[in-house]
């Protein structure tokens, strides 16, 4: 189970996973706005959640990491494994392509997280 940042005082993060393979086709414009719908998405989603309240409560110092990942079969795997460990998170599936693209998670303690994201590099 993940711990909450109310008892441990750790800083939030909210990870988001694009579509790498993606950036050698699609505008980067269109690429962003994929990000920027899953975040808006799970932010929303668990809107009530002490977490995302901590997170939001304070605009200006908001901590993201955007990374790349390989392919749409990597990333249905992680959508997978996170929720198989019960991690929060929005895949987004761009419509109507029905074409899986990005994914948000929930904003949680960095330390909690590092073990499923640490093998991905920022998106460049």
């Amino acid at each position: 189970a993940v711990v909450s940042t109310q008892s441990t005082g750790a800083s939030l993060v909210q990870y988001i996973l694009v579509r790498g393979d993606l950036a050698k086709t699609w505008p980067l414009g269109a690429l962003v706005a994929q990000a920027c719908h899953a975040a808006t998405a799970v932010v929303y989603q668990f809107r009530e959640d002490e977490n995302v309240k901590q997170y939001t409560s304070d605009i200006d110092n908001m901590h993201k990491c955007v990374l790349e990942i390989k392919s749409e079969e990597q990333l249905l795997n992680l959508s997978k494994k996170l929720s198989d460990n019960g991690i929060d998170h929005k895949l987004w599936i761009e419509q109507p392509e029905n074409y899986p693209t990005c994914l948000a998670v929930k904003p949680y303690p960095k330390e909690d997280m590092k073990q499923y994201f640490k093998k991905y590099n920022l998106l460049k």
